[in-house]
């Protein structure tokens, strides 16, 4: 699709990211189990990271669409990330939205998800297709690259990376138009970057009609873990890393026995990567009214070592901007 310059027609993209559950182990009254949706609006897709039980209920209580789930990635197989893939998969089903949908997951995710259908008597037909991971990229397509980490914890765990793709500078019409280049789907090819051959023999390189190349952002999901380097290898430069941080600083020989982060390792994995925002999750319901630490406490543990850190709860969307409006932004803030 081409607007009336010839320039290929795209959406603005605004990943959002969508907490659906924020609790750790078991739901509470304000927190579900884990799962989160990274939204893609430019393509009409949703890919969610974890499926705790409840996640359907979450996503009708939310404005993100089941119907445009399409990947959904599984860190590990513990029941609050995994048991609400099978209720989910059926309402899909049932809903008939004909597209299908990719799983990832560990070792044992096949064989759970296909003996449950088995026994429960649900057919996937040609519906759901169930990936193994193991370390490195796992997924590519034009716009986007997802790769995997192994983590450490009780069980095999995996973190993952979404890097969306470098994309090519602005383009310059008015220095197009001033070539005499003629408007139509040469502009596409121009945009991209290649070199095309013009009616008239001259031959044009895309690269001179635009400006410096725009950074791809990058999204990074890191649960359950404790502190550990490929996590901080995964996380490198990301935009936003959502982190564990399942207990307070003072717990942290509890973190250590069940392998689970606190606040100040999830602020020194972000720390230590360079990443640009960390969102904690997977709270421990253990910091519930009553309890002498509370979730503020956990945030000013973290922002101690981290300041750019927030505390996602059920329902919070973060937009993850832009490289090149980060920039304005920045400019417009030393400005001032």
């Amino acid at each position: 699709m081409f607007d009336v310059d010839g320039l290929p027609f795209k959406l603005t993209c605004n990943v959002e990211i969508t907490f659906l559950g924020t609790s750790s182990g078991v739901p509470t009254q304000s927190r579900n189990v884990s799962s989160v949706a990274l939204r893609l609006p430019q393509r009409a897709e949703v890919w969610l990271f974890d499926c705790g039980e409840g996640t359907q209920h979450q996503l009708q209580r939310s404005d993100v669409k089941s119907s445009q789930i399409r990947r959904i990635f599984v860190t590990h197989m513990h029941g609050d990330h995994t048991f609400g893939l099978m209720g989910l998969i059926a309402s899909c089903g049932l809903a008939g939205t004909g597209q299908p949908i990719d799983i990832y997951g560990p070792e044992g995710l096949k064989e759970y998800l296909l003996t449950t259908a088995k026994y429960s008597y649900m057919n996937f037909g040609d519906r759901i297709r169930i990936h193994t991971v193991k370390t490195g990229v796992l997924y590519e397509d034009d716009d986007f690259i997802v790769s995997c980490r192994l983590l450490k914890h009780r069980v095999p765990a995996h973190g993952y990376r979404v890097e969306e793709k470098d994309r090519p500078g602005m383009f310059n019409l008015d220095k197009a138009k001033a070539l005499g280049i003629p408007p139509g789907p040469v502009y596409g090819k121009l945009k991209q970057g290649e070199v095309v051959t013009l009616e008239d023999g001259r031959q044009i390189n895309g690269k001179d009609l635009c400006g410096q190349a725009e950074a791809g952002r990058k999204f990074v999901y890191c649960t359950d873990t404790i502190f550990c380097d490929a996590a901080v290898e995964l996380s490198q430069d990301a935009d936003v890393l959502i982190h564990e941080a399942t207990f307070a600083h003072q717990d942290a020989q509890m973190a250590f026995e069940k392998t689970h982060s606190t606040t100040t390792m999830a602020a020194q994995v972000a720390l230590l990567a360079g990443v640009k925002q960390l969102i904690m999750t997977h709270f421990s319901p253990r910091y519930a009214p009553g309890n002498p630490i509370q979730l503020n406490d956990l945030k000013q543990e973290a922002r101690a070592i981290f300041p750019k850190t927030k505390l996602a709860y059920d329902f919070y969307s973060y937009e993850v901007p832009r490289r090149r409006e980060e920039k304005k932004a920045k400019k417009q803030k030393v400005a001032k």
